[in-house]
This record gives structure tokens, sequence and C-alpha cells, in this order.
């Protein structure tokens, strides 16, 4: 091989669930190769490592505690966080430290101070040539691109609104099964920040920039946690846009994850992860009325991508592929990835934006947050002003 196509050296760090999906899918990319695995738990590693080489066919990676003790063992060219939130920035620091390029599981972290430190080191490391990216695999979904090329080049007119709704359901036994789920300080949230943080990111990066959250929280359906199992927010945008969230993990028997982005000459929803319609006004039309519009979904995406088409058993590992082949495309062209921290760091800043207004009771806007005026306020479900008052 020349030096150009040589694989890239990758380290996971973290080998649970969320480690296996990421070592799955660097696996299928031929300039990728994972030389070590980095777990606090040793026989997370070990266990990880038996499972890579029996179900991947890989040659088996090296297993360490910590990761400069894998750094310090051979060279490393991606480090790759899979690790809780909170200890993301450490590493983060670590890996950069030693001259590696590194990608972080989303959310980029569950405090704004420690991501806003992410997001200091991060530019520094783009100073030095490195990349940095935060795991957002739906915005490489075939779907997604089109909607978001749609209302980013003008396709849809002067875009008006915009719909994310998660309605997905957890037991109790969901909840139960670990100290750490339902917790403010080790899961960061619940229904938004847990399962609807992927679908929040898409709806600002359809959008654009947001400037203003109101929302209102609630605990529902499930005991014995701290955190919302629905939330519903509107969302005004600099344009002029409003876009409303709703996620919860009340919607039982579990239904879909839906999008809908709605212009004055257009308008897509993606149902799933597809393409459910979309549809725009001729564009040399002078005044459409929509009666000639027809639904040009299977026009724009793979059969599989359409409402309803079969994606194949791969479908969550396709997903990080696609990142991943994006980032190797930024590393060999020395460029930015299609994913920066400083869009991970907005989608966060709307989450918890969310949240503090639902605590407040009152509208919060997007700067109060990126700021960190609001970083001392300790976040609840629901309204604990309203609250305390009863």
């Amino acid at each position: 091989m020349s030096e150009a196509t040589t694989p890239l050296t990758v380290a996971i760090v973290g080998c649970g669930i969320i480690g296996l999906n990421h070592a799955r899918a660097i696996a299928r990319h031929p300039e990728l190769t994972i030389t070590a695995l980095v777990d606090a738990v040793p026989a997370a590693a070990t266990a990880l490592a038996d499972q890579v080489v029996s179900e991947l066919g890989i040659p088996r990676p090296a297993e360490f505690v910590t990761l400069p003790d894998a750094l310090a063992a051979a060279p490393v060219d991606l480090v790759v966080i899979c690790t809780p939130s909170g200890l993301h920035v450490q590493l983060a620091e670590e890996a950069l430290a030693a001259g590696t390029h590194v990608v972080i599981e989303k959310p980029l972290d569950v405090s704004m101070d420690r991501a806003r430190r992410i997001l200091e080191l991060a530019r520094e490391a783009e100073k030095q040539g490195l990349v940095v990216s935060v795991i957002s695999q739906h915005r490489f979904d075939p779907s997604s691109v089109v909607v978001a090329r749609a209302a980013h080049d003008g396709t849809f007119g002067r875009v008006t609104s915009g719909l994310a709704s998660v309605a997905w359901w957890r037991s109790q036994e969901y909840y139960d099964s670990g100290q750490w789920r339902g917790t403010w300080e080790l899961d960061g949230g619940g229904a938004v920040m847990n399962q609807g943080v992927h679908t929040v990111d898409l709806l600002v990066w359809f959008l654009g920039k947001p400037v203003e959250v109101f929302a209102q929280t609630a605990l529902l359906a499930h005991d014995r946690v701290e955190i919302e199992d629905i939330a519903v927010a509107t969302v005004q945008f600099e344009s002029g846009a409003l876009g409303v969230i709703h996620a919860t993990t009340a919607a039982y028997p579990g239904l879909s994850v839906r999008l809908q982005v709605h212009g004055d000459r257009g308008s897509a929803i993606i149902d799933n992860d597809q393409l459910e319609y979309f549809g725009a006004a001729d564009p040399d039309a002078v005044d459409p009325s929509g009666a000639s519009v027809t639904n040009r979904a299977a026009e724009l995406v793979p059969a599989g991508e359409v409402r309803g088409g079969d994606r194949g058993p791969d479908r969550f590992i396709e997903g990080h592929l696609r990142q991943y082949r994006d980032v190797v495309s930024a590393i060999r062209e020395q460029r930015a990835p299609g994913v920066t921290v400083e869009d991970a760091f907005g989608s966060l800043a709307v989450v918890r934006a969310l949240y503090l207004s639902a605590t407040l009771g009152r509208a919060v806007a997007v700067d109060e947050v990126i700021s960190g005026a609001l970083d001392s306020v300790t976040v609840s479900t629901g309204c604990a002003q309203k609250e305390a008052s009863k």
C-alpha cells in the first residue's frame, strides 16, 4: 500500500454495546484497522476483543485499562470515545495531546461546562490539522441529506416550520435495570437527552440557528426516576422559522421517530429515518397552487430509504459507517468533518435550553446557555417554581 492508503489505526475507548457497534462499522472500512481496545473494566475489553475476532474476523486488538497506556504502546491515528459522557473531556484531552484524531459518541457531554472545554480543545486541535468529530450518524442518512439540501438551497422556498417527534416506549424495567438510568447526574436527562438528541440535532441542521426555546416536561408513566418521560417545546430560529420538539418514552407500545420540514414552496417528511414525502413547487412556477405537486420521495433516495422499504439487517451499522467514511475523507483531505464539535455543541445547547426552560418556567435564549450564564441552575422535571408554590 502507498502511504496515502495505509489504513489508519484506531483505538476504541469504552467497550460496551456502543463500542461494539463502532467496531462493526470500523471493520467494514478498508482504510481503518482496530489496534487497541480500552476499558477501565478489563473483562469488558477482553469480551469485545473476543467478539470482534470471532464475528468480524479481524486480528485481535491489544487490550488496555487506560488510554495513555494504549497511546504509549503503539502509534494510534484515531481515538474513538464510547464511554459515559462525563468522561469524554478527559479522554479527548489525552487523545488530542498525543496528536491523534478523535471521534466522540453523542451526546458531546451532559454538562455544558465540560462540553465547552471539549469545544476549546477541538478548536485548538483543528489549528494543528487534527480532525475532531462527534457522532451524529443520521445527518448522513440519504433522507436527511436530501431534506437538508432542499431546506438550504431554496427548493422549499422560505422554510417556515419544522417538527421533531420521538414517540417511544420504555418500560419501568428499563429504568430499573441500572442505577444510573433516570438520573440527572449520570443520564443527563430523559426522553430528550437520551432518546431524542439525534432528532433535535436534525431539526437544528434543517432549520438553522436556534435563538429561543420554551418547554414543558413531565414524568407521567414511570416511577423511581428523576428525569422526564415526556417533553414538548417550541423553538424559534434566527430565520423566523418555528419548530416543535416532542419526545417521550411514554408512548405505548412505541411508535416512530418523525421529522417534518415545511416551507412556502415545499415540504418533506422523514419517518424512522426513511423519506415518506418530498414535494416542492416547480422552480419556474410564478404562483404555484400546489395542486400539481407530486411526492418525489422514490425518485430521490434508494428504494430501501423510502418509507416502508427494506433497509436490511445492518442499518444501524451502516449509519455509523457513513459517518466514518466522512471522517476518513476529512483526515485524508485535511478538511473539517461533516459533523464538528461546534455542531454538537449547538445541538446540546438546545437540549439544555429545553431543560432550563421547563425548570424555570420561562423562555430561555440559546445564547444564555452557550455563554454559561445559566450553568449554575440545577434542572428538574417540570417547573420547579410552580412546584415550590404549591
